[in-house]
């Protein structure tokens, strides 16, 4: 049975020519980054006072790092869409 069963894709091989892992990093790296200053920016109040006082830093940094998921995941996609256009328009 195990002999009729169709091969699967080379799923690695497909991930690596659309540069996942590299758009995986660049997307985390960026999304830290954000996070980070939005962090800074909120909670150590590095361009001056906020307007609004409420909430604690631990509150902040859970919405930092929702925030840096959330970066990195749009930057990740959006360069794997990239790669894949790319691919995809070559001879």
């Amino acid at each position: 049975m195990s002999r009729d069963a169709p091969e699967r894709p080379p799923t690695a091989r497909f991930m690596a020519a659309l540069s996942v892992a590299r758009n995986a990093k660049i997307g985390f790296a960026s999304g830290v980054a954000v996070a980070v200053l939005a962090y800074l920016f909120r909670v150590f109040e590095v361009l001056g006072p906020s307007a609004d006082t409420r909430g604690s830093p631990l509150l902040f940094l859970t919405l930092a790092l929702t925030l840096a998921l959330a970066v990195a995941a749009l930057v990740a996609l959006a360069l794997t869409l990239v790669s894949a256009y790319r691919l995809a328009r070559e001879p």
